[in-house]
């Protein structure tokens, strides 16, 4: 009789057990801690920003893989082969979405196009002016061969009327130099030596959009920027002159079924290296998603609207990832909180007076069977109601608003025992 609450406590509790058991089901598991990302060459900007990457992923235990390529195309072929799930690439190179199926993740600062020339005591003005000259676009599968081509076949230069050769940065730098090549075009950040060391030397020349606004309403990917004079440095004045630049950005770009959670991870990550106020990009300018030509994931597109999630500010980033991802445990927890609060004070109160009323079935026996005892009996049953009385005061305990029906049951026995008394004093 004392454990009459015990079977339905019972029931709940498998109820809930059970819930959270189906739906944790549906829970998706952690992502994996690891990924690969592919760079251009080891001497290059992408390959310099992946070790910062990797330096600061590594302190949160994600481990991260570096391969090196030819440049942007090689690098969406690691994607598409699956040899990398993250890649650096140009913005506004060429590719198939549908072949590839990858989304980016944002731009990370800008890249501009450089192109310098011999100086034969003239300014070139125009693109055209290359035409019969020997230029380097880079190597296939780069983004400046990429980019340098449109620019290029816009001004109707190409290998009928002059020579488009693809050599390496630095075998295109010697070779201008040397003065066996007439220009050459590479995508570089302003950092790179070889900027500082072309832009030194007296016998070679940069190029200045004059068109560069024109550009950049083609293109929607390039940007007008330009490069003032004595910005590279001002003791030696260089450049001499304002310069105008073309620019587009450096895009990380990842599979489209990249972890969710790494995605927040690493753009919450890179945004204390990108966000700094360079010589061309502003304070907090990087990273974004402004003129991606790759439609930007989900997940992204997310963060750059809303930003860090209340939990993230909260807790470190892994404990709030793992909060969020059980947070569809609250279905089954509203779901059974609902009806247990409705029925909650019902509940409670048939509990408080289950302690009084369980003792009835007792009170009744003992009642039904003092019926034909003789006296002995009788007094023997007297002492069994009585150790009841005491059994009952000892184990009741309610509160003061249910303190009525207690007294009831305790009268109850009172008059039990009156009548014990009234038998017993009859014979």
């Amino acid at each position: 009789m004392k454990n009459k609450f015990l079977p339905l406590s019972l029931l709940i509790f498998v109820l809930i057990v059970a819930s959270f058991y189906i739906t944790s089901q549906f829970i998706q598991p952690p992502s994996k801690k690891e990924f690969t990302i592919a760079t251009g060459s080891k001497d290059g900007q992408y390959y310099k920003t992946a070790l910062l990457y990797k330096e600061i992923l590594e302190k949160q235990k994600v481990k991260v893989n570096i391969i090196t390529s030819n440049g942007s195309i090689d690098n969406l072929n690691l994607l598409k082969e699956k040899k990398a799930d993250m890649a650096f690439i140009q913005n506004g190179i060429d590719h198939d979405v549908s072949t590839h199926k990858i989304k980016s993740l944002a731009s990370t600062y800008y890249e501009p196009l450089w192109i310098f020339y011999k100086n034969e005591k003239y300014t070139m003005d125009y693109i055209v002016e290359l035409t019969s000259k020997k230029i380097s676009i880079g190597k296939e599968g780069s983004g400046t061969f990429d980019l340098s081509s449109k620019i290029l076949n816009d001004n109707n230069v190409n290998n009928t009327n002059s020579s488009i050769l693809n050599y390496s940065t630095k075998e295109a730098k010697d070779k201008l130099l040397k003065g066996e090549i007439d220009a050459m075009f590479l995508v570089i950040s302003p950092d790179s030596p070889i900027i500082k060391e072309l832009l030194e030397n007296p016998d070679i020349n940069l190029f200045s959009f004059k068109r560069a606004k024109a550009y950049s309403r083609k293109y929607n990917f390039l940007e007008p920027i330009t490069l003032y004079e004595g910005t590279i440095n001002l003791y030696k004045n260089l450049p001499s002159q304002n310069v105008n630049l073309l620019s587009t950005t450096a895009t990380l770009v990842v599979r489209e079924d990249f972890s969710e959670e790494l995605t927040r991870l690493i753009l919450k990550s890179i945004k204390n290296i990108h966000n700094k106020k360079t010589l061309f990009e502003t304070e907090n300018q990087f990273p974004n998603i402004d003129n991606i030509t790759i439609v930007p994931s989900t997940e992204a597109q997310r963060y750059f609207e809303y930003g860090d999630t209340w939990l993230e500010k909260i807790f470190p980033y892994w404990i709030a990832s793992n909060l969020d991802r059980l947070k569809i445990l609250l279905i089954p927890l509203l779901t059974l909180l609902i009806p247990l609060l409705k029925g909650g004070f019902p509940l409670y109160r048939w509990s408080i007076r289950s302690k009084i009323y369980r003792w009835y079935d007792e009170v009744q026996a003992l009642d039904l069977d003092l019926e034909g005892l003789e006296k002995e009996e009788l007094k023997n049953k007297l002492l069994e109601i009585e150790e009841l009385k005491k059994e009952i005061k000892e184990e009741t305990k309610v509160p003061l608003s249910y303190m009525g029906e207690y007294y009831d049951l305790i009268m109850h026995l009172e008059l039990i025992i009156s009548k014990v008394n009234i038998k017993i004093n009859s014979y």
